[in-house]
């Protein structure tokens, strides 16, 4: 895989809470030089990546009901309309974890819907797979795709697991073709993502995208 191939997995994560303004415009330029297909970023960060990726093809995308997911779906609306408003247009939301685990599954799914419902953002679903049994993982898919998400994701990357390829591979089975999969967290060398790509993953989001990308000029 090429580079040029590579960064069109790569969803660039500049989340951590301990970022300071330097950082986040190191990041941010980062991602447009290397021509990632997207950011995700905070939303506080929102004003800041419009100015440096304005003219790009970089996308914007931010998190939504995050990292816990404990969110009422009317901040998490808010917080949606307020994003797409600010330039994003992707949104990685986390579900009700709780909500899941209870079988409150028409709660779970009207959540997701009404974000999806809030604008015209692609959204991307965070089930936090380690908090979830194989089969609350499959509920979890086909709650996001009923309600109209365009991708399911692993991971937040702020709690106890992240990706693994067992589930890749369980959420591109469970999900039809009209929702991808995105694995994130805990994904920090190039065997990694390119494991992730073979199991069915369409993004990728990492953090440690420079090391990486140094791994794969490496390889030649």
């Amino acid at each position: 895989m090429t580079k040029k191939e590579f960064v069109k997995y790569v969803d660039h994560s500049l989340l951590k809470p301990n970022l300071t303004r330097e950082e986040v415009i190191k990041g941010l330029e980062f991602a447009r030089d290397n021509e990632c297909v997207s950011v995700c970023i905070r939303p506080c960060n929102l004003d800041m990546a419009c100015q440096v990726l304005s003219g790009t093809n970089v996308r914007i995308g931010t998190v939504i009901g995050f990292p816990s997911g404990a969110h009422t779906t009317f901040s998490k609306v808010a917080e949606t309309i307020d994003a797409y408003a600010r330039g994003a247009v992707e949104m990685d939301m986390v579900i009700d974890v709780g909500a899941l685990k209870n079988r409150e599954f028409d709660d779970v799914r009207n959540d997701i819907a009404a974000v999806v419902q809030a604008s015209p953002a692609l959204v991307k679903v965070i089930l936090e797979n380690c908090f979830l049994t194989k089969e609350e993982i499959k509920t979890g898919c086909r709650l996001s795709e009923e309600a109209g998400a365009h991708y399911v994701k692993t991971s937040t990357g702020f709690a106890s697991g992240g990706a693994t390829v067992e589930d890749i591979r369980l959420m591109r089975q469970t999900v039809s073709s009209k929702v991808k999969v995105k694995a994130a967290g805990g994904i920090a060398n190039l065997k990694d993502c390119l494991d992730m790509i073979e199991a069915g993953s369409d993004r990728i989001g990492i953090s440690k995208t420079a090391q990486i990308l140094l791994e794969l000029e490496a390889r030649g």
